[in-house]
């Protein structure tokens, strides 16, 4: 996504409490490097085990690569439906493949959409319209039920979690509802377009194959949240264990491998997709001191350390600039 961005100060939360006890991921390790021109923007992954699916940010058309472990392209499902700003891809277990065209940096889209396209390649629209006014979100997250959960991507380091409120139209609108909010502290880790600014901007989400464990992700770092009962909204609301995906020069796509194993990808021809073992099973258990908290009241100390911390004066100039630099450099056409 391409920002441009003015602002006078940003209040950056913390994720959660002390992350409690949990089985430790593994670093990340290079799978397969992409190399096919035709996905030089990855922004969506999902994996069923033996192929990975993958779209690029926005496009004229619906396009989803289908891709063996090696990144290989082995076949491409397209449609003529032209999206706005498509940014993330979820599978559910029919294998319905799921695009979320909700990409909105100016804030000027009256309605968002999400693109359900059938394993024989057929693409409905269900258009979305938000409560309170436009969101720019790239983070797409499917219970285990089919309900989908957008997550925006906030220059204030607080994504807004949203939900439709009934059954899906075509092709609607349906309204959106919010159900919570996700804090998220800036990190050390390098890498991303935008400095140390990136890692609180929210640009992909997942879930395990059987929703157990859900993750989103910063254009640095991976956050895995426990989910045993499949509740998208109740997970969220918990501690969850930071994985550090440094040196990824846009990273912007995340899925879940059946086995639990974390994919991370970025844009650019020539990038790595990398996966992270035993991810989902490094997720903080679910105790009586995780749960309960509502989402936009979630405070405390990170597994880097408690306090809300504020970004300074300098660090937000570097951050307007930035961002500036980077939405008028790489600002791409968006049809309305």
């Amino acid at each position: 996504m391409r920002w441009v961005v003015a602002f006078a100060a940003v209040s950056l939360g913390v994720l959660g409490g002390p992350v409690p006890a949990s089985a430790a991921p593994a670093a990340p390790e290079p799978l397969c490097t992409m190399k096919d021109s035709r996905i030089g923007e990855l922004s969506g992954l999902v994996s069923d085990g033996s192929k990975l699916y993958a779209i690029n940010d926005g496009g004229s058309k619906v396009q989803v690569f289908v891709l063996g472990r090696d990144c290989k392209v082995q076949k491409v499902f397209t449609d003529k439906t032209d999206p706005f700003d498509v940014e993330d891809l979820a599978r559910t277990p029919d294998g319905t493949l799921w695009l979320s065209d909700t990409g909105d940096n100016k804030k000027g889209r009256l309605t968002v959409a999400l693109l359900e396209m059938s394993p024989a390649g057929k693409v409905t629209v269900h258009r979305l319209t938000y409560p309170d006014g436009q969101h720019d979100t790239e983070a797409l997250i499917m219970d285990k039920a089919g309900t989908p959960y957008l997550i925006t991507k906030d220059i204030l380091g607080e994504a807004r979690v949203y939900r439709p409120s009934g059954p899906l139209a075509s092709p609607g609108p349906t309204n959106l509802e919010k159900v919570g909010t996700v804090k998220i502290s800036e990190t050390d880790t390098p890498g991303g377009p935008v400095g140390s600014f990136g890692s609180v901007l929210v640009t992909g989400g997942a879930s395990s194959a059987d929703g157990s464990v859900v993750a989103l992700r910063t254009y640095t770092d991976a956050y895995v949240y426990a989910a045993p009962d499949g509740d998208v909204l109740a997970a969220l609301q918990r501690t969850p264990t930071r994985i550090p995906l440094p040196g990824e020069k846009q990273g912007e796509a995340i899925a879940f491998d059946p086995d639990g194993t974390l994919l991370s990808g970025s844009e650019g021809v020539g990038e790595p997709i990398r996966a992270v073992r035993g991810a989902a099973a490094s997720a903080p258990p679910v105790s009586s001191s995780s749960d309960g908290k509502p989402a936009s009241s979630a405070s405390g100390g990170s597994s880097d350390g408690g306090g809300v911390p504020i970004l300074p004066a300098a660090g937000i100039a570097v951050a307007v600039v930035g961002l500036g630099w980077f939405g008028f450099s790489k600002l791409r056409r968006r049809r309305g």
